[in-house]
């Protein structure tokens, strides 16, 4: 172990910059990260205010931050894939290899995968941290420690992409401009469909998303989205419908926006219950697919990045020093509307 400043959630609505003992030894196919940029997300404000997320409970001091870019300084044994001066994001759930889930590639749902900044397994808002190089994937030349920190995010939109089976051509429909929201649109973007059609009721997110070709804002304090996707596909509905939004109002007409045999893919988490039309999704024969965090997803997310197909750039609201990481995280505690991602960079 070894003392490093770091910034802490000592408990909940109080963050700290301390020394804290962290653990630094590299083992076998290890690696340890110089760290560059971290991006503030949601589930770090959400312990910070809420002191936990469903049963994931801050007990303990904890380290935030998961979303991080950085340059490789030492290697384990046996790493041959990465070497120092690498620079790397880095895929914060760490399974186990021998699960029944990561054995069927799903290694997203394993039970025993401990995740960066999720009780009680500390984060990255630090100089260095070590972790699995099998979990490090080097950036190409040409994206930078930014958008290194936003592979992370936009993993979740990947694999929500990648669960709706997209067709090219298709129209999608986006319920919620968060960042998810906004990053699952992109993603469904670059998976082939024509169109997205993204709903909020804040007219600064969607005017951010609607910087993207193929996005059709739509403000729902203004107009009826069932009414919107009707008029746009001429009665027929979507082809995907992405709820982002986790807002258990959603499913209160979310089965009149599918086309039959479309597809409803479940992004946003609901703390409460929320309503399910089983006769609608039935009659429709309406496909459900679920995500939770992502599988698979870092490398093509990277290469979307390196081709210039996906710019997430126009996405950074503002990037915080390291020593100001209090001020940031209040920053995003106010839910400003034209916030969109808020990135923490560390001393160089």
């Amino acid at each position: 172990m070894t003392m490093a400043q770091a910034l802490v959630l000592e408990r909940q609505h109080e963050l700290k910059l301390r020394d804290i003992d962290l653990p630094m030894d590299v083992g076998p196919g290890m690696v340890k990260i110089k760290i560059h940029t971290v991006g503030v997300c949601g589930s770090d404000v959400h312990y910070y205010t809420h002191g936990r997320i469903g049963p994931f409970v801050v007990n303990a001091p904890m380290v935030l931050g998961h979303e991080a870019a950085g340059t490789v300084v030492e290697i384990g044994q046996g790493v041959t894939h990465l070497k120092v001066g690498d620079r790397v994001c880095m895929e914060p759930g760490i399974p186990d290899p021998n699960s029944r889930a990561s054995r069927l590639g799903m290694y997203n749902v394993d039970p025993a995968v401990t995740f960066w900044a999720t009780p009680p397994i500390h984060g990255v808002l630090t100089p260095f941290v070590v972790h699995p190089a099998n979990y490090t994937f080097k950036l190409p030349d040409n994206v930078s420690f930014a958008e290194g920190a936003m592979v992370e995010p936009f993993a979740v939109g990947m694999q929500a992409a990648t669960k709706a089976r997209i067709t090219p051509g298709d129209t999608a429909v986006v319920l919620g401009a968060g960042p998810i929201g906004t990053m699952v649109a992109i993603a469904a973007l670059a998976g082939g469909c024509a169109r997205v059609i993204v709903a909020d009721l804040a007219q600064p997110k969607l005017d951010i998303a609607a910087r993207y070709q193929g996005v059709i804002p739509v403000n729902i304090r203004e107009k009826s989205i069932v009414s919107e996707v009707k008029r746009l596909t001429e009665d027929w509905g979507a082809d995907i419908v992405f709820e982002c939004s986790g807002s258990p109002k959603a499913w209160e007409t979310i089965m009149d926006l599918p086309r039959p045999g479309g597809t409803i893919v479940v992004v946003g988490l609901p703390v409460e219950p929320a309503p399910f039309d089983i006769a609608t999704a039935s009659t429709k024969e309406i496909r459900i697919e679920t995500v939770f965090r992502y599988a698979h997803q870092y490398d093509r997310a990277i290469a979307l990045f390196a081709s210039g197909r996906v710019d997430l750039k126009p996405l950074i609201s503002e990037t915080f020093a390291f020593k100001d990481s209090v001020a940031a995280f209040e920053r995003a505690v106010e839910a400003r509307p034209s916030d969109v991602k808020l990135q923490i960079r560390m001393p160089d």
